[in-house]
């Protein structure tokens, strides 16, 4: 710890009011009953500070770990969002400082240095080769966690919501790096904290390459383009249409399936373990219709087309996945696709996010997300069935190229196991609902949608 207790302490103590109005926050859902630090290292003392805080939210029965960054400066603050202010009683301004560049250069330089001070460590990567003095730039879209852009070279990642022991994404993009996957961004370094005598990671160090191409934006670029098209042509006339990448993609997706088997290895799923899926998805299903009307209405039907998995074929083949796949989890070089944030789906527990599955989990929430790129229009139009059809259409073709890509690479189409596939995409779809009643009402639509789209082409 540092000698700045007080001020950890004072800073704690504005957070009930702050931290709700922050996007990476998740509990949004609840009251915050405390919050109170954990941990506090200065990284730069005097003026301007730069303080790395851990702090325990309790909610209910929920207690979470976040990290902070926490600047302050004497003379003027820097331009940073006015939601980065932190006021405090004495009248002292600090801020949340991810968004202040001068001060973010540090984290870079200390990786690069191997340095360690108080409870925290920096390390590169064996062989990594790191460009110092370079200011961190945040980016702005992400939603759980922050990252910073260093110059065109180097992309860190800062975990905001902590879990014990090594991070499940460091963990996976160090095993495929090691096979010379080429579907990833090589790893370069971390950060990592010892809390309760346990390191934890906090931070990620990866390659960054400026010239990618969002995945979401993409395809919503296309969605658009096929929308606004006054001719009415289907969307494999265009020439905008995404399904050659859906393709390509889920030839990517099915190569790293195979690379993290081969590198983590697999285990086979027997009758009880599928039955405790189930229970898992009828579990999510009973709580969150009870916080959602519009679900509870579906919840009855919904049941049986959950209870089908019960009828797969045991044993299920079960490994690490991604456990959070949609299109804003990918990015497209020139060399190819490739697939970021292995950490699993932010409401779901550390032990959650490292439990092995069935690698249609990612397949599912991949088709999820081209329901939402076809359906992102229809936030606010839901009563519109012609924009609905063609919207329906395009998501229709780029989920078949997406599963023909993935079956080219596993020789197996994932479609050929329906009732797993349809029961993995339902409880996808449940989450959404859950997700978006708490924090997005408008697009409420989008999961609803599917849910009753599935269950029409299940009748």
């Amino acid at each position: 710890m540092s000698g700045h207790d007080e001020l950890a302490a004072e800073v704690a103590a504005a957070l009930p009011q702050w931290l709700p109005s922050q996007r990476w926050f998740g509990g949004k859902d609840r009251e915050i009953d405390s919050v109170s630090p954990v941990s506090w290292t200065t990284l730069l003392d005097g003026d301007p500070l730069l303080l790395h805080l851990i702090v325990r939210v309790e909610q209910g029965d929920r207690r979470d770990l976040y990290q902070l960054l926490i600047g302050s400066r004497q003379s003027q603050l820097p331009e940073v969002p006015a939601s980065a202010s932190i006021g405090l009683e004495d009248g002292r301004t600090c801020y949340e400082a991810s968004g202040d560049a001068d001060l973010t250069a540090c984290l870079l330089d200390l990786i690069a240095e191997g340095a360690r001070i108080g409870s925290m460590s920096f390390e590169h990567e064996p062989g990594a080769e790191l460009t110092t003095g370079l200011r961190g730039h945040p980016i702005t879209s992400e939603q759980s966690n922050t990252s910073l852009v260093y110059g065109h070279h180097h992309i860190l990642k800062l975990f905001r919501k902590l879990g014990p022991g090594v991070n499940k994404d460091l963990v996976l993009h160090r095993a495929l790096h090691e096979l010379g996957s080429q579907q990833i961004a090589e790893p370069l370094g971390s950060i990592s904290a010892e809390i309760d005598g346990e390191d934890v990671t906090i931070g990620m160090l990866q390659r960054f390459m400026p010239d990618a191409a969002d995945g979401w934006v993409m395809a919503t670029t296309s969605v658009r383009d096929f929308m606004a098209d006054p001719t009415g042509l289907p969307p494999e006339e265009l020439g905008g249409d995404f399904a050659g990448e859906a393709y390509r993609l889920g030839k990517a997706v099915a190569t790293v399936h195979a690379d993290l088997a081969r590198a983590l290895g697999t285990e086979q799923a027997g009758a009880d373990d599928v039955r405790r899926t189930l229970d898992s998805m009828l579990e999510r299903l009973e709580r969150v219709s009870a916080q959602v009307p519009a679900l509870a209405q579906h919840a009855d039907a919904l049941r049986p087309v959950l209870e089908r998995i019960t009828g797969v074929a045991v044993p299920v083949p079960t490994q690490s996945v991604h456990g959070d796949l949609h299109l804003g989890q990918v990015l497209r070089t020139v060399h190819g696709w490739l697939l970021l944030d292995f950490e699993g789906e932010p409401a779901a527990s550390v032990a959650e996010r490292s439990a092995l599955a069935s690698p249609l989990r990612d397949v599912a929430s991949m088709l999820r997300s081209f329901d939402y790129a076809a359906q992102q229009l229809l936030v606010g139009h839901p009563d519109d069935p012609e924009r609905t059809a063609s919207a329906m259409s395009w998501a229709r073709r780029n989920r078949a190229a997406f599963c023909d890509g993935y079956g080219k690479v596993a020789g197996q189409d994932p479609r050929d196991s329906a009732d797993l596939l349809s029961a993995l995409e339902l409880d996808k779809a449940v989450y959404e609902v859950s997700y978006e009643h708490a924090n997005r009402p408008d697009w409420l639509t989008v999961p609803m949608a599917s849910i009753e789209r599935i269950l029409s082409e299940g009748e």
